[in-house]
């Protein structure tokens, strides 16, 4: 539908869908989300219909849109884990498959100008196929597949019809719908933003406040956790090599066993078992530059304690092993930023530093877990869901 049609459409009193960053568009919709405290404002593509938003949210948590009936985005993006997985080094998926990756958390994620690690992607409706149809994640075969088993599920008959003007399911629709219930887990509101944008002069403690001095001085995180005057992403969007995932002879890892239980292992242990690696490439992988060999995206900081295990693989589980990362100047590795240089953080510093980035949770984390998962049946056409 074009422009002209469209202001036709609405002088007849029609509702009309357009399309804006790859995300079904309602022209007479409010926004999705409030903004809270210390977010920007919203983008066009978070202007959409709570009936499209609805109609993905069912997808995102449906099983039976994986090959064999066992996955769906919520294994992976588990609501009460900060829409990551905190019990895996990396996420697992079709049939036990370890991931290379860490599953990014979807907070704030309509303000992302790229997606995943490497930023091979810059819609949000376009990012949904890749999961379905890689082979270890929901493996299935073809686009056609997929549309074939939601064309073929009763509960789907009219839902896509309803919400998009009487046009059935298609590869767009389903990623616009997706796209559209991801567009609504925004989360501000934090301690921080209560001190730092509300004025709240009791909103944070004076180790918080140390450590956000250090961190936008000494500990030089905010050269890519970037904060504004107005609002703060605590991400500047590009892509770093910090050296992560690379090791020397003899160090350990903390390795996750489910949620708050881990275990350390050396390097030469895990090597033991766990086979040869190719190096992740990182941004490489879709440039091909070579100054992006092992950069990855600076991932945002809002909600941060909840993302547990951090970097692109995983390999650091507490935001202490984060922090003493960076102290030693990140990892050793050819390219790397030279924006990582050593810190010298004493003991108390890291503990304020860490206490500060507990502070940017974000006020309605147990909000949005709830909301994604309210009303959905135990059973969907028979099957159970992925929830």
């Amino acid at each position: 539908m074009n422009w002209r049609a469209a202001a036709a459409r609405l002088a007849l009193g029609f509702p009309v869908l357009l399309a804006a960053g790859g995300i079904v568009v309602d022209a007479q919709a409010a926004p999705l989300a409030k903004v809270p405290l210390g977010l920007p404002s919203l983008p066009a593509s978070a202007r959409t219909s709570p009936a499209v938003a609805d109609l993905g949210r069912k997808l995102f948590f449906d099983r039976r849109l994986s090959f064999n009936g066992t996955m769906s985005c919520a294994m992976c993006h588990v609501p009460e884990e900060g829409f990551t997985t905190n019990g895996s080094r990396t996420a697992v998926g079709m049939e036990g498959k370890s991931l290379r990756r860490n599953a990014p958390a979807l907070y704030n994620v309509i303000w992302q100008r790229s997606l995943f690690h490497d930023g091979r992607e810059d819609s949000l409706a376009n990012q949904v196929w890749l999961p379905l149809l890689h082979a270890d994640e929901m493996a299935n075969p073809s686009v056609g597949h997929v549309l074939a088993r939601i064309r073929s599920l009763r509960d789907y008959n009219g839902a896509f019809e309803k919400v998009f003007a009487g046009r059935g399911p298609s590869m767009d629709r389903i990623g616009a719908a997706i796209a559209a219930f991801e567009a609504t887990l925004v989360s501000g509101n934090s301690r921080f933003d209560r001190r730092w944008f509300g004025a709240d002069a009791s909103a944070l403690s004076a180790q918080e406040l140390a450590g956000f001095d250090l961190f936008r001085g000494k500990a030089r995180c905010v050269a890519c956790h970037t904060a504004g005057a107005r609002d703060a992403l605590f991400s500047d969007g590009r892509f770093h090599v910090t050296g992560a995932g690379f090791v020397g002879g003899g160090e350990r890892f903390t390795v996750p066993l489910a949620p708050g239980v881990s275990t350390e292992l050396s390097d030469a242990e895990l090597a033991s078992f766990a086979g040869h690696e190719e190096p992740d490439l990182g941004r490489f992988e879709i440039t091909r530059k070579p100054e992006d060999r092992y950069a990855f995206k600076t991932p945002s900081l809002r909600n941060v304690s909840r993302s547990a295990p951090y970097m692109h693989d995983g390999t650091m589980a507490t935001l202490e092993e984060v922090i003493e990362f960076y102290s030693r100047g990140g990892g050793t590795v050819i390219g790397k930023s030279p924006l990582l240089r050593p810190l010298a953080l004493s003991a108390e510093e890291k503990r304020a530093l860490a206490a500060f980035l507990k502070s940017l949770d974000g006020d309605n984390i147990d909000v949005l877990a709830k909301a994604a998962r309210r009303n959905l049946p135990v059973e969907l056409g028979g099957n159970a869901p992925g929830y």
